[in-house]
């Protein structure tokens, strides 16, 4: 939404009537987008009988970029104009500044509230938008401010001159952003290559001050292209058209290609290279290039709405003319840094050719001959490729185990010694002289690279997925750190030299278990955390039972139901710190009820908080609360080993799903503590203070009169009188056997082959 009115003001850039561009990301969840341009029309629509600019924001193709004598060149988006930005907005307040007047209209839900107005005098010019995004439409309406900044500075390269300012004002601090390039793509590809190895001549001095720039007219189509070449190995092509990124390409890219390679092929013509048998190749040309390409026409031609891929036929032979043209004088101006170019290019294609050889020697064969697989495969034994496995485990330690639980009818291991070689950076000719790669180019037995791009161009290579010798390629590595980053090495290999095996799906990922339960004699996998929580639950409640005030007795199924929704409440806890901060605040509106824009009405709740927390914490933190001068946020503050933290609480952030999930599940936990028969407290420190806050309790004069006749006994403090507490002691006043201990004060040996049931948390239970 925010790009497609920001296109707006950059169509005005582009017709030469705009400079600056502001966006301002609003505390309240709005976005204003204004620019210093014409300003949209005012005047009264002769068919419509409205403003124009109302016509503008409530009908489609309504916009003057629909009419090309305003503007020779747009971008936009899906062709739609701003009319759906209102259209999915809940209120968008138009503001225009025109002719020395001042004019707003505003909308709700697509709709005008009431007709364009004249408010007065004005020596600005331009439209500013504000607009907020329907909450019925969308799940979420929160702007990232990263995301629109590395948009922004895109436009800012491609219309070089023009000035695009952010502003983020949801946080504490608001933080600017502001781009402008009088270099325009030029210093686009600089910016492109910053982190990039420099390419160096043989003096080892830099090559490319600057970028090469090319840019030129022809039938309307203005062509504007910067490239350069670094010391690495991998391409980056951006190309655009009227601003809009082409990610899958387009004649505009196959021009520039064709071009570049036509006039490459033409400097390589001499003595030594026709000596070296060296025959030049796109793919040979890509290497380490880094090339920004915009082209501005009228009515440009898309594959899809979403204009990812440029159509427009008559473009490519305008590229390829004008990069032709002018890079072949470039090079005859720049005979120096040519020859390194070509040198580069040169070692490339060597290196191809030393890859061409290698691959042939690792080539197999045939599609199912045995001979010559690496030593270390443990095949199959049917011969044909369907329901057949390939397992790539990690180290021969692991391929030993795989080994002991495979069908040795269908499924086959291959164990892979260290970390693959990077395909991302490596040459092919480094890649296939790697022995793990070899192994598995082998044991497939399907050969090697020859993978179409996005533009279907097919690199060197003759993979062929109908030769693979298993129907399934399965990627087994250990659910650890180093496993992860072998995965993640493997894909990369496949996805760069065999994406044909995975577009067609034959490639898989096994996970492994996490972890590994010994109960008993016997011994169970289990595969994430959650499956972790599962078997705790259902182990620790077996036999057990819960018994409330009403004397009604609660097991199994739904004693499960009662602990899985206090391990939810404490997921939506985490989940919420993560987003606010400090737990304490978060479990403590909770247990005060107070988890909702209540807080922000009545100022001596503030005071309810902070004699709560200040209260109630063991690490004996200092807080101080105090309510914003809006009155829209509280500010939280606490002081612990002379190390400040601070904590925002605003009235948008209890607006997240998991305030409302705390805020139900809560009174899960209210219907638990009104059936309860009976609650004892006893705490040797602040016990006094305790009663001014808790109700509804029994207070205990000391541990004894405590745990008298209870059935459970919970300990929430590490206060030295608990921890000496034993199962032997606890056994002779106790009715029940229960002890959950919170803080892990108690010490475990002092519960084995006792009566009591020790719960503590992370160690399990000890009988």
């Amino acid at each position: 939404m925010v790009f497609e009115v920001v296109d707006n003001s950059i169509d005005e850039a582009l017709a030469g009537h705009c400079k600056n561009i502001n966006i301002s990301i609003n505390s309240d969840n709005t976005v204003s987008v204004e620019d210093d341009g014409r300003g949209i029309p005012v005047d009264m629509h002769k068919s419509e009988k409205m403003s124009a600019a109302e016509v503008i924001m409530t009908q489609l193709h309504a916009g003057g970029k629909f009419d090309h004598d305003s503007y020779k060149v747009s971008g936009g988006l899906h062709g739609v104009g701003v009319s759906v930005v209102n259209a999915l907005s809940e209120k968008l307040e138009l503001r225009i500044y025109r002719d020395g007047n001042e004019y707003d209209i505003e909308f709700k839900d697509g709709n005008s509230v009431k007709p364009l107005r004249k408010l007065g005098k004005t020596k600005k010019n331009g439209t500013k938008i504000t607009f907020l995004p329907s909450k019925e439409i969308f799940s979420s309406i929160k702007f990232s401010a990263s995301i629109i900044d590395k948009r922004i500075r895109e436009l800012a390269f491609l219309n070089k001159g023009i000035g695009i300012k952010l502003i983020d004002n949801t946080s504490k601090k608001p933080k600017e952003f502001f781009h402008k390039y009088d270099g325009g793509i030029l210093e686009f590809v600089k910016h492109i290559n910053i982190k990039k190895p420099i390419l160096v001549n043989k003096n080892e001095k830099e090559v490319f001050k600057k970028p090469v720039y090319v840019t030129a007219t022809k039938n309307n189509v203005i062509v504007e292209c910067s490239f350069e070449w670094n010391a690495g190995y991998s391409e980056e092509v951006l190309p655009f058209t009227n601003n809009i990124p082409q990610k899958d390409g387009g004649t505009h890219l196959l021009g520039f290609r064709s071009a570049l390679t036509r006039v490459i092929n033409k400097y390589t013509s001499d003595k030594n290279n026709k000596k070296n048998k060296i025959t030049l190749s796109g793919e040979d040309i890509k290497e380490g290039l880094t090339a920004v390409l915009s082209i501005k026409m009228p009515d440009p031609k898309f594959s899809s709405q979403t204009k990812d891929k440029l159509v427009s036929s008559e473009v490519r032979n305008i590229v390829e003319h004008i990069i032709s043209e002018k890079v072949s004088t470039w090079f005859d101006q720049n005979p120096s840094i040519a020859k390194t170019i070509l040198e580069k290019i040169t070692q490339a294609a060597m290196a191809r050719d030393v890859a061409r050889k290698a691959r042939d020697s690792v080539r197999r064969k045939g599609t199912f001959e045995l001979s010559g697989l690496p030593g270390k495969l443990a095949d199959c034994q049917i011969q044909k490729r369907e329901g057949t496995e390939l397992f790539i485990v990690e180290g021969d330690s692991a391929g030993g185990s795989a080994k002991q639980g495979r069908d040795r009818r269908t499924q086959a291991i291959l164990p892979l010694r260290g970390k693959v070689i990077n395909a991302e950076k490596a040459r092919i000719d480094k890649l296939l002289s790697n022995n793990e790669v070899q192994s598995m180019i082998t044991a497939l037995g399907a050969g090697f690279g020859g993978s179409e791009d996005d533009l279907g161009e097919r690199s060197a290579g003759d993979f062929d997925p109908e030769k693979l010798r298993y129907h399934k390629i399965i990627i087994m590595t250990d659910a650890d750190v180093d496993g992860s980053h072998i995965r993640t090495l493997l894909l990369t290999f496949f996805f760069r030299h065999m994406r044909s095996l995975v577009d067609a799906g034959y490639l898989y990922i096994a996970q492994p278990p996490l972890f590994k339960i010994k109960l008993n004699k016997s011994e169970i996998y289990l595969k994430d955390q959650n499956h972790l929580d599962d078997f705790l639950i259902k182990n620790g409640i077996k036999n057990c039972s819960m018994t409330i005030g009403n004397n009604e007795t609660i097991i199994e199924k739904d004693l499960n139901n009662f602990v899985e929704k206090c391990i939810i409440l404490n997921k939506y806890i985490m989940s919420l710190t993560r987003k606010i901060g400090g737990k304490e605040i978060i479990s403590s509106l909770s247990s005060l009820e107070l988890l909702n824009n209540k807080i922000f009405e009545d100022k001596e709740k503030i005071n309810i908080i902070s004699n709560f927390l200040n209260r109630f914490n063991p690490d004996k933190k200092y807080w101080e609360i105090n309510l914003s001068s809006s009155e829209k946020s509280i500010l939280f503050e606490n002081t612990y080993r002379g190390v400040k933290e601070k904590f925002e609480l605003k009235s948008e952030d209890l607006s997240y799903h998991e305030v409302l999930e705390i805020n139900n599940l809560s009174e899960h936990s209210k219907i638990f503590q009104e059936n309860v028969k009976e609650i004892k407290v006893y705490d040797p420190i602040a016990m006094d203070e305790a009663s001014k806050y808790i109700n509804n309790v029994c207070f205990a004069n000391n541990i004894e009169d405590c745990i008298e006749n209870v059935d459970v006994t919970i300990i929430l403090t590490e206060w030295s009188e608990f921890r000496t507490l034993s199962a032997n002691y606890l056994s002779k006043f106790m009715r029940g056997n229960v002890v959950v201990d919170f803080r892990n004060a108690l010490s475990p040996e002092n519960f084995i082959n006792e009566n009591i049931t020790l719960h503590q948390v992370g160690r399990g239970p000890f009988n």
